[in-house]
């Protein structure tokens, strides 16, 4: 985690539990020519717009606040949900998501395809078990945890 993002972190913590929020991402990226500070935040029930701009407006304030400033250069905040198809990077994501239905991504074919979407049933440390419906059959298919390039939430159609 980089320098300016163990800061934000330590910094919205407090705002976020005085307010039964809870931190879900946090990304200090350059696109383009500018630098944007973006936090993703949620509560149990969703997260709304105003819940956003009420956690964005104290964070500026305490950034504001702090010197020397720990982040120098220009840049946007920008403090949003994670979203419906947010993706699921830490273990505890995975855990949130069983019962879910999620989209994978894989790094090599599983049964001849990288991509597949179906409900997370099992999660282990190695694998998780993904119950998909392939050509109008359901079935459970297990999947290893490290051949997953990417995963999210999905929204079924």
């Amino acid at each position: 985690m980089s320098e300016v993002t163990q800061t934000v972190k330590e910094l919205i913590t407090p705002i976020l539990d005085s307010h039964g929020f809870y931190l879900y991402d946090i990304e200090f990226v350059h696109e383009g020519k500018s630098w944007y500070l973006r936090v993703y935040v949620d509560k149990d029930g969703g997260i709304n717009i105003e819940d956003c701009a009420l956690v964005s407006d104290e964070l500026s304030e305490k950034l504001d606040t702090i010197e020397p400033d720990p982040i120098p250069q220009a840049y946007f905040l920008e403090v949003s949900s994670p979203g419906a198809e947010r993706p699921l990077k830490k273990p505890q994501d995975y855990e949130n998501a069983v019962g879910e239905y999620i989209h994978v991504s894989l790094y090599a074919p599983i049964n001849g395809e990288k991509v597949y979407e179906g409900t997370l049933k099992e999660l282990s440390d190695e694998e998780l078990i993904l119950t998909v419906n392939l050509k109008g059959r359901i079935k459970d298919l297990n999947i290893p945890r490290k051949s997953i390039a990417k995963a999210r939430l999905a929204i079924k159609f």
